[in-house]
């Protein structure tokens, strides 16, 4: 049974790498057998990630570069079949919100910065399916592959504030349904391709909005945690489970899907 949700051997690409997100499942990955392709926005993110993954074992290597461009990228999968002969998972983490893309409750929406609001979409939504559109191409060459997106709780609700961040995560959900869909048709049942929708982690950058200075909870938090049955923010930790099996031969028969990892913030209408 163990086996069956293995990633040991398995060669795994995950963007955003040196966050809070992305560095937890690249450990996650490094610590049961993968050999993790780390990728970072900043050179001095390498030796770092890649001593911390090296540490938990498996054959690492790290890369920095935009994730948007996509001559980088190919040359990136390039070297890394060079050095491994495959890629079997792409996870794109890369990503994050913008404060001139919100729309606060004291600002009106046409106050929103579009250059921020282009600058959201382009990180979120660009920043995966530029990587998409690189690998898979690799993916249908070899036969096989894996592709794993981040959505966000934001992508099932219309949330308050995060008027660019929820747009964009709500064009990852729509682009992993379509591109498993694409890629199951045209190349076949071993090329897979779904998203994870966390639900509420506090982080850096969200941690001004949901605690207070004192660690109490902020008035919106309030309502996050009234509208999540487990009553409790999640932790980074609680999403390496889901992101492995949808990874591994357990999830053969599974793509297209998004699957909330939210404590039951999606499924609860608060009443």
């Amino acid at each position: 049974m163990n086996e069956l949700y293995s990633v040991k051997g398995k060669v795994a690409v995950i963007s955003g790498a040196a966050g809070a997100l992305g560095g937890s499942l690249a450990r996650h990955f490094a610590s049961q057998g993968a050999d993790v392709v780390a990728l970072v926005h900043r050179e001095e993110q390498l030796a770092p990630v890649v001593e911390q993954l090296r540490a938990l074992g498996g054959n690492p290597c790290a890369y920095a570069c935009n994730v948007m461009d996509t001559a980088a990228l190919k040359t990136i999968a390039d070297e890394v079949v060079g050095k491994y002969s495959k890629v079997d998972i792409l996870i794109n983490v890369a990503g994050g919100n913008v404060a001139g893309a919100n729309v606060m409750p004291d600002q009106n929406f046409w106050d929103m910065k579009l250059e921020d609001w282009t600058k959201v979409l382009d990180l979120n939504l660009n920043g995966t399916v530029y990587p998409c559109h690189v690998f898979t191409e690799l993916f249908a060459s070899q036969g096989y592959g894996c592709i794993l997106n981040i959505s966000s709780m934001a992508a099932y609700d219309a949330l308050t504030r995060v008027a660019g961040y929820g747009a964009a995560k709500e064009g990852v959900s729509n682009f992993t349904r379509w591109l498993a869909a694409e890629m199951a048709i045209k190349y076949g049942e071993k090329i897979r391709v779904n998203a994870l929708a966390p639900g509420f982690f506090i982080g850096k950058q969200n941690r001004a909005a949901l605690l207070n200075e004192d660690g109490s909870l902020t008035e919106r938090s309030v309502k996050v945690i009234a509208k999540t049955p487990m009553r409790r923010f999640g932790d980074l930790s609680e999403l390496n489970g889901a992101a492995q099996f949808l990874c591994s031969d357990a999830a053969s028969f599974v793509t297209g899907v998004v699957l909330p990892v939210d404590g039951g913030f999606s499924s609860f209408s608060g009443v």
